[in-house]
């Protein structure tokens, strides 16, 4: 069981970081209607883990995935190629992910002491 929690953890982990990268391409192709699909795409990962793990953990292992993957993209590269330029929409997708995956952190479900037996008065 544990081990299938874990994967599932990477697997959440893998997701944020797919849409980090996809809401990044299509934030600054198509603003302001690719900020608000970016941001909502960022919601339903986060929330989306929090809900199928069913603890504040499942919202954090996508949000970490998201925030590894942007910051990667806000780095320049030698060549001078990057995927953030300095605008309302970039800082907007940065600040907003990052208040997107606290909101969804902390709506969370709390874990239970005792598992699901304590959920079912056993």
């Amino acid at each position: 069981m544990r081990l299938g929690r874990l994967a599932a953890y990477a697997g959440l982990f893998v997701l944020g970081a797919l849409v980090g990268v996809a809401g990044a391409l299509v934030q600054g192709g198509f603003f302001p209607a690719g900020l608000l699909l970016g941001l909502l795409g960022a919601a339903g990962a986060f929330y989306g883990g929090a809900r199928a793990i069913g603890t504040r953990a499942g919202a954090v292992a996508p949000a970490a995935g998201w925030l590894v993957a942007v910051v990667l993209l806000t780095a320049t590269r030698p060549e001078g190629d990057f995927v953030f330029a300095a605008g309302l929409g970039s800082y907007g997708f940065l600040l907003g992910g990052m208040a997107v995956a606290v909101m969804c952190a902390t709506l969370g479900r709390p874990s239970q002491p005792g598992g699901s037996a304590a959920r079912l008065g056993k």
